[in-house]
């Protein structure tokens, strides 16, 4: 289960996720060069969406508050809840919205490298 093996190494713990893929199945991968790890929350208000993007590294995100609809087109759509918590889809466009009635918070720590966006937009 998740986090189960660094569950004993502490008193008190929630295990959150282990994965080795994402969530649409992909298998992880970090991109080369020199490591440099991103976090922040985002707030979605209700009705508000992200717009299409994806991100060229791994991405980890865990629902704080609200709920957000992810359509990744072929890859369908996700809906995650307040205490979710997943790995974007790495290099596929998507695009979340939030479909709930209070405002949506959202912590992601992007694992990435220097010289590689964590965000990227269509042009």
């Amino acid at each position: 289960g998740a986090g189960a093996t660094q569950a004993k190494d502490y008193k008190a713990t929630q295990p959150l996720l282990t994965t080795t893929k994402t969530n649409i199945g992909q298998p992880l991968r970090y991109p080369t060069g020199q490591a440099r790890v991103v976090s922040l929350i985002v707030t979605l208000q209700p009705g508000e969406a992200t717009g299409r993007h994806k991100h060229p590294v791994p991405t980890y995100g865990h629902i704080l508050s609200g709920e957000v609809t992810v359509d990744y087109g072929t890859g369908g759509k996700k809906v995650y809840r307040r205490g979710d918590t997943f790995v974007e889809a790495i290099d596929h466009w998507h695009d979340g919205r939030n479909t709930g009635k209070v405002p949506c918070r959202i912590l992601v720590v992007f694992i990435g490298a220097t010289r590689v966006p964590n965000v990227v937009r269509p042009k």
